[in-house]
């Protein structure tokens, strides 16, 4: 699955357990009008979904979401640094791909493992790049 396709997935199962009348979202897809009528046809009732980009911006309510959700990513990622970190002593950072403590992080675990850490996305061109870089044979190799 996509990540938009994860996040369509998430919210359905969200507002159908809710219930309300209005929904406000912030558009996983680049068609914020798609994305809003791809939950309407997934949920049990029909409630008004408002889907824009930037919701978070537009609508307070979104802002508070995306504030919780940002806490709970935070919170997994600390937990997840400390399952890796039994296997590996490097500190995991923010877990983001630009981050360079992550890029370190994930450049010595391919290193030491040859491949990447459990709950990294395989799509992202760091990660990408790294199980790459760890194929080519140097001369040191050989």
């Amino acid at each position: 699955m996509t990540l938009n396709e994860i996040e369509l997935n998430a919210f359905c199962k969200i507002i159908n357990r809710l219930k309300p009348e209005i929904c406000y979202v912030d558009s996983a897809d680049v068609n914020e009008k798609r994305f809003g009528l791809d939950i309407q046809n997934r949920l049990s009732f029909k409630p008004k979904i408002i889907s824009k980009h930037k919701a978070d911006d537009m609508y307070p309510i979104v802002g508070a979401a995306s504030i919780l959700a940002k806490t709970e990513r935070d919170r997994s990622v600390r937990l997840i640094e400390q399952e890796l970190r039994k296997k590996l002593d490097v500190p995991l950072g923010s877990g983001y791909p630009a981050d360079p403590l992550t890029k370190k992080f994930l450049k010595t675990w391919v290193n030491t493992f040859g491949n990447l850490p459990p709950y990294v996305r395989h799509s992202w061109k760091t990660a990408q790049k790294l199980i790459q870089d760890n194929k080519i044979k140097k001369l040191d190799d050989f």
